[in-house]
């Protein structure tokens, strides 16, 4: 289970941001981000906010330590942290990108389909 502080690190790290940048886009000086990533205090409400509103988090994932949720019409479906990783990094590619990555999954399925 991560700490509050990895996980806010953890973000960071997936948006290829040095502390200084993400800091910044948060609304929190660097030294303070970097006591948060040691778990020397909690984030406020508002960086928590931040989080949400600039890095489109999950905040179950981040204040309760649940699976990110997914709603999907009338379900949803929990998110382990792999599965979170690569629909974050999915959403920021270009059409074509995510096409090919479509074609990648629909290849590797076929393989288990066949076997």
């Amino acid at each position: 289970m991560k700490t509050l502080g990895e996980k806010i690190k953890s973000i960071r790290k997936l948006n290829k941001l040095n502390q200084t940048d993400f800091s910044s886009t948060i609304g929190i000086s660097q030294g303070k981000l970097s006591e948060l990533e040691k778990d020397k205090y909690k984030p406020s409400l508002e960086t928590v906010i931040a989080l949400k509103l600039n890095f489109d988090i999950d905040l179950d994932w981040l204040l309760l330590d649940e699976a990110a949720t997914f709603y999907s019409g009338l379900f949803q479906v929990k998110l382990d942290d792999l599965e979170s990783k690569l629909i974050s990094g999915f959403r920021k590619l270009d059409l074509g990108d995510k096409q090919e990555i479509e074609g990648i999954v629909d290849l590797k399925l076929k393989r288990y389909r066949d076997k």
